[in-house]
């Protein structure tokens, strides 16, 4: 009897200890005055995390340097007070621009924040602030089987920093209606981190292998939350805004001037679902696409940027894969002005979350009205499952009447996350219904990913019908443009793909970090019929060196084409005839980008195949952090094409990029594009101000050149927009 008793009295302390072990925010009815000095007695009764991991490069044990972090809220906000013990009194940062991760996190010191307020491991925020007090706010998302972060998307949060000998010091106020949460939730997942730039480490709270990215949701510590708000003060949110501009075209000797107002507004329904709405938005003209080289025979996309798509953004972006993506919001607003739009998205129970989207474009000369709504729903089905399923519609209008002439998708998708992190996987079906096409209309994908420190697998097999069209969705590769006919076809076909590395980690040696002594991979098509149209494989080798994360890379690959239509890549006339080609290509690189030093670069050097002739080139980055008031980098790209009868081309790409810091707040980027494929030469020159928290002012002025350096137009534009939270 008193063996039963002391074996009881053991696992309830045990148990009682578990429990104990598990962090409480507290609830303190006192805000805290954010000026980055932590000296107010409030501090003292945050809940404190301490005892930070390595993370990269070195990925075991404690951290050398001491980090103390300090946490609660008074219902309105969410207060983080944090402590980095450096051993020097300087700081190392690459930039004063907001929402710029590579300069201001991975190229500074920082320290960074990742929320996870419903703890499923779908979706969350992630807050980094460097030590220049230079804020990076983005949605984290989990794209099918791995995690990825959307930075266009912004909130209002207060922040400071301070020096006090070798001790940084970073203060954070986050407010509650910032983040979609449940009050009946009480306990998130939470994660912090530190990068050091000038030692080029990073420290994580909680221990987590190399191999997967700092915000990774599966390794959040879960925090008990106490005495969430029942309801957030602050309810209303919208930005108006007007866009002047001013056009001159030399070719045709017209000019035109336009203002553009428009309206952005958010309701806060609950905690965890919002409103937003829209009225005129338009594609920006203050920011302006990278220009790349496309020598494949299908388009490319860009990230979305306009404000109303990015609330819970992932519940409408990953609803298939990155080149059968249903819905693309970019097509809306593409070709015509959108009107309006009006959304509805967040959770309405912790396991659940819904979006509902619905927008207007007007008529023009060329394009009809349209109307387009989107509906997704998203369920957590067990620790391991989620769900979700969609309907995406495009519908043409005419004023207030419904023509009959739409297309529309429905899907639905299945993701699984092994409970020891290593698996993960998604399967998706969609189907696409147009005007008088009914049949051959199916889209199926399934793919599974393993991740460890030494092995790293991922395998894909997905079908794509002739009629899985989405108006509305990213599908470049059902699209085959002759260029003999001069005529765009629909092709189903079947995708299969692979990627097998093996990665080995050198204890003893101080100069290698790893190698990667294996990597090769597999990309294969098939047409309708079960012809191979198309092989790709690529066998590789990397070596990662310890001073500054410089790496040195090799890879050959060989190409098999069994071309169908006739690809004009030169532009001349002279189209590939359709055959079968079979290439090998040689690349090899070295990658010093991630250097801490102000000087950085890289460089590589391909010579192969391609098609029926041979192509050669090179590509280098060049840049310099004149720290911390300008940061400088020239990228430029190489293809020497020859097609041999068919003639030979040289593609140019050069971009540059200066960006001038006056403070966090006002900041001059001017970019320089220089393509020969396109014909393009263009200059675009941004003044930024944001006067008071996401509230800005835009100067731009833009010069388009053809490549013999001709001015072909040239423009001005003036952007303002202020914010209200009510």
């Amino acid at each position: 009897m008193k063996t039963k008793i002391y074996i009881s009295l053991l696992l309830g302390n045990f148990y009682f200890c578990g429990i104990s072990q598990q962090k409480a925010i507290p609830f303190i009815e006192q805000a805290a005055k954010i000026d980055g000095a932590l000296n107010e007695s409030v501090w003292k009764q945050a809940a404190l995390f301490t005892e930070f991991n390595n993370y990269y490069p070195n990925d075991e044990g404690k951290a050398d340097h001491i980090t103390t972090v300090r946490g609660y809220h008074d219902r309105k906000n969410l207060y983080i007070g944090v402590e980095y013990y450096d051993t020097n009194a300087y700081n190392k940062i690459s930039t004063l621009k907001r929402d710029n991760h590579g300069d201001a996190v991975v190229s500074s010191d920082a320290f960074g924040i990742i929320l996870d307020p419903f703890n499923t491991e779908n979706n969350g925020y992630y807050f980094t602030l460097n030590a220049a007090n230079t804020q990076v706010d983005a949605l984290i998302e989990f794209n099918g089987t791995d995690y990825s972060f959307n930075e266009s998307w912004n909130a209002v949060w207060k922040s400071e920093t301070a020096v006090e000998g070798t001790k940084k010091i970073y203060e954070i106020e986050i407010p509650f209606k910032a983040l979609n949460f449940d009050v009946d939730n009480t306990t998130w997942g939470i994660q912090f981190f530190y990068r050091d730039f000038k030692t080029n480490q990073w420290m994580t709270y909680t221990d987590m292998p190399r191999n997967f990215f700092q915000f990774d949701l599966r390794f959040t510590a879960d925090v008990l939350m106490e005495q969430l708000p029942k309801a957030t003060i602050s309810r209303f949110m919208f930005v108006p805004s007007g866009t002047y501009s001013y056009q001159k075209d030399i070719t045709t000797h017209t000019d035109k001037s336009n203002f553009k107002p428009s309206l952005d507004a958010q309701y806060n329904l609950t905690s965890s679902l919002r409103l937003d709405a829209t009225i005129n938005p338009d594609f920006s003209q203050i920011d302006v696409d990278q220009q790349v080289v496309n020598l494949t025979r299908f388009a490319i996309n860009f990230p979305e940027r306009r404000n109303f798509f990015l609330e819970n953004s992932d519940l409408f972006n990953n609803l298939g894969t990155f080149d059968v993506n249903p819905f693309y919001s970019r097509r809306i607003g593409g070709t015509t002005d959108m009107q309006f739009g009006v959304k509805l998205s967040g959770n309405i129970t912790p396991d659940t979350r819904i979006g509902i989207l619905n927008a207007q474009t007007e008529k023009s000369t060329d394009h009809e009205a349209q109307n387009y709504a989107v509906f997704v729903a998203r369920k957590k089905l067990s620790r391991d499952f989620t769900t979700t399923a969609y309907w995406v519609n495009r519908q043409q209008t005419d004023r207030f009447d419904i023509l009959n002439t739409y297309n529309r998708v429905l899907g639905v998708n299945l993701n699984y996350r092994s409970k020891n992190k290593l698996w993960s996987a998604q399967t998706n079906y969609g189907k696409s219904f147009s005007s008088n096409i009914h049949n051959k209309n199916d889209f199926f994908n399934i793919e599974g990913q393993y991740n460890t420190r030494e092995t790293y697998a991922k395998a894909a097999l997905k079908t794509v019908d002739k009629n899985f069209i989405t108006d509305v969705g990213f599908t470049p590769r059902l699209y085959n443009y002759d260029a003999i006919k001069g005529e765009v076809i629909r092709d189903a076909y079947v995708d299969s793909y692979f990627v097998f590395q093996k990665n080995y980690y050198p204890v003893t040696s101080e100069i290698i970090d790893r190698y990667r002594y294996l990597s090769v991979s597999n990309d294969a098509f098939w047409d309708h019929e079960g012809t191979l149209t198309e092989m790709t494989t690529v066998i590789g080798n990397s070596v990662w060196f310890k001073k500054n994360l410089s790496s040195l890379y090799l890879n050959v690959s060989h190409g098999y084409f069994n071309l169908t239509y006739g690809f004009d890549i030169l532009n001349n006339g002279n189209p590939i005839l359709p055959g079968v080609y079979n290439t090998l290509d040689i690349k090899t690189g070295y990658n010093n980008r991630f250097s801490n030093q102000n000087f950085y670069y890289e460089a590589a050097l391909f010579y192969g195949g391609y098609f029926n002739g041979k192509r050669r080139g090179m590509e280098t980055t060049l840049g310099y952090r004149l720290l911390p008031f300008a940061q400088f980098n020239i990228n430029y790209s190489l293809n020497h094409i020859d097609l041999e009868a068919l003639g030979n081309a040289v593609f140019h790409l050069v971009r540059f990029t200066g960006e001038v810091f006056l403070n966090n707040r006002i900041n001059w980027t001017t970019y320089v594009q220089y393509n020969t494929q396109l014909n393009s030469f263009n200059i675009n020159s941004r003044l930024q101000w944001e006067y008071r928290p996401l509230s800005y002012l835009y100067l731009v002025a833009t010069d388009n050149f053809n490549k013999q350096i001709a001015r072909t137009n040239w423009g001005v534009a003036i952007k303002a927009n202020y914010r209200f939270d009510l």
